[in-house]
């Protein structure tokens, strides 16, 4: 698809910077639900076949499940319901509270191509070819000046812009915000090959010594393999020979598994680095640009997907004129901590991998035997590293429900997340009782649960409260009413 232009003369409502997953599905998340959004891109169109991210986690396949996304990917890809950390360390996902109890093994761009096609069929307005230089906010919208596929410069106007164009973000450049952080490992390779020797596992990761290496399939016969040594810190510009590479495997896997015929070779750093602001006025940031981490428990991609799930349905209220005062707020309250946390087990998995003297490895073995043998430890850990685990804040003395991930129960007539599939919030009440929903999705607990729950679009609860009386929910969803009437 070549980039469209405007021809109608009418500013969008809003404008994504980013054609990578969190753009893609922020933007399709706009448009389905009606909204005029514009998506920039710097790159001629192209899907890449050459992006780091491999793993989709529990609690974004939920997110992709609410859009109908979730059974297309499942198919393409390769699932594992056990995760190996620290060389000993073995924990399964089979128990995980949720459909997806396991993690999928599918590459980034396999992601893209189905969050671009949604992004086609709603309507999304793309313009590759279309580089940020600038950005000026009023009260009333924002103005990007951009530079386009012959180098001319024009304007475009919106009422609000999301960056999510990655690690050297134009927009977050463009209102002022730093990135404070650093490169935590430094030549990190990576490398698409052929095998001699099929795996064992569909992911292959261990630690040795001073070498690290990862090992994942993709669907053509090639597998992607990123490696350290930590002994050969050289600049992201050095030459890097497939030899190099097969070094590496060796030293921390104990065999090279018949590497050959390369299609690409690279080299590159990894930073650890957030945003102090997720929110500057009327424009937001996104996935890699407002955080980015280690690739430690494959968390880059689901985080920056979750992001794009908590914003998408507060714009589209906003800009329908439904959000309550401080409704967009809540992105920032959200979704930040979430990003330094991930900033923090990410960057903690890699240096307990790769400890190098005896006393610190003998401590590391300990910890492993505590998270395995300890469950709540062991549940809090893999919570953290597939998303299921995060809670939102809830208001003081709310039902224990409230903020927390709602799990895709079963409903009187289908289940939760096919019922989020409309883009709206779904009021769950006991079976026979009745009552006006408003724009919320009416549903009832196919069991004889007593509690009501009401459930935003991206899968959180928003209120519940048990043996609920009508007066009770008529109450709870006036104080939801600018954005369910």
């Amino acid at each position: 698809m070549n980039g469209t232009q405007d021809t109608t003369g009418t500013d969008p409502a809003v404008i994504v910077v980013g054609s990578g997953p969190t753009g893609l599905l922020l933007a399709g998340d706009l448009a389905a639900a009606g909204v005029p959004v514009t998506l920039l891109e710097k790159r001629p169109h192209e899907i890449s076949n050459l992006s780091r991210a491999l793993v989709l986690h529990a609690r974004t396949l939920e997110q992709l499940d609410a859009r109908g996304l979730a059974d297309e990917l499942e198919a393409k890809g390769k699932t594992l319901d056990r995760l190996r950390l620290f060389g000993r360390l073995e924990v399964g996902l089979d128990k995980l509270p949720s459909r997806y109890n396991h993690l999928l093994v599918l590459p980034q761009y396999e992601v893209e191509r189905v969050l671009e096609r949604r992004a086609i069929a709603a309507g999304v307005d793309f313009r590759y070819e279309s580089e940020v230089t600038g950005l000026a906010q009023d009260a009333d919208g924002v103005t990007l000046e951009v530079r386009g596929p012959g180098g001319e410069s024009s304007q475009c106007r919106a009422a609000y812009v999301v960056g999510a164009d990655g690690l050297h973000s134009p927009v977050r450049k463009a209102i002022g915000l730093p990135f404070p952080g650093k490169s935590a490992i430094r030549s990190l390779v990576l490398a698409d090959v052929k095998l001699a020797e099929k795996p064992a596992s569909v992911l292959t990761v261990n630690a040795a010594g001073d070498a690290f290496a990862f090992i994942a399939p993709f669907a053509d016969g090639y597998y992607r393999v990123i490696g350290w040594n930590r002994a050969h810190n050289v600049p992201d510009s050095e030459p890097l020979d497939l030899e190099e590479v097969k070094e590496i495997t060796r030293l921390a896997l104990g065999r090279d598994y018949g590497m050959h015929d390369a299609r690409w070779m690279s080299r590159f750093h990894s930073d650890e680095r957030q945003a102090p602001a997720y929110r500057v006025g009327r424009v937001f940031l996104a996935g890699d640009a407002a955080h980015v981490h280690t690739p430690a428990g494959a968390q880059g991609m689901n985080t920056g997907l979750q992001d794009a799930a908590n914003l998408s349905w507060k714009l589209v209220d906003a800009v329908n004129g439904r959000a309550p005062q401080g409704l967009l707020d809540t992105y920032q309250s959200e979704r930040h901590p979430i990003g330094k946390a991930v900033l923090r087990s990410s960057g903690g998995i890699v240096r307990l991998a790769m400890v190098k003297r005896p006393w610190s490895r003998a401590g590391r073995a300990v910890l492993a035997s505590l998270i395995g043998a300890l469950s709540p430890v062991r549940d809090k850990a893999i919570g953290r590293i597939t998303g299921i685990g995060y809670r939102y804040p809830a208001p003081k003395g709310a039902h224990r429900l409230t903020g927390r991930r709602a799990p895709d129960v079963a409903l009187k007539e289908g289940r939760l997340y096919e019922a989020l599939r409309e883009g709206r919030f779904v009021l769950i009440t006991p079976q026979g009782e009745e009552c006006d929903a408003g724009r919320a999705v009416a549903a009832q607990w196919a069991s004889g649960r007593r509690t009501t729950v009401l459930v935003r679009p991206d899968g959180y609860v928003a209120w519940a409260a048990d043996d609920a009386d009508a007066g009770e929910v008529r109450a709870a969803l006036a104080n939801h009413s600018a954005q369910l009437h």
